[in-house]
């Protein structure tokens, strides 16, 4: 069963680019971007790499917490508007 969805943010550890750094995501995102991970078949580490990519060629870049935040939101539309499941 997936994380209560009102929880303070959980800090864990990921590599980018050979470099650690430490996110801060409420456990429900956590769930959802290993989920996420595993449907794209790439480590979770590669996947923050991409998420993290996309967002500093954004026009304006959120925080990676946050971009990761969105780009979970967008993908779970993106495929409720497809007929498939998250």
């Amino acid at each position: 069963m997936p994380a209560a969805p009102y929880h303070p943010p959980v800090k864990r550890s990921v590599e980018i680019a050979g470099h650690k750094t430490s996110i801060s995501l409420e456990p429900l995102f956590w769930d959802m971007l290993r989920e996420a991970a595993e449907a794209e078949r790439l480590p979770l580490n590669a996947l923050v790499a991409q998420i993290d990519s996309e967002r500093i060629a954004a026009e304006t870049p959120p925080g990676l917490a946050g971009a990761i935040r969105l780009w979970l939101v967008a993908r779970l539309a993106h495929d409720m508007t497809r007929g498939g499941a998250a």
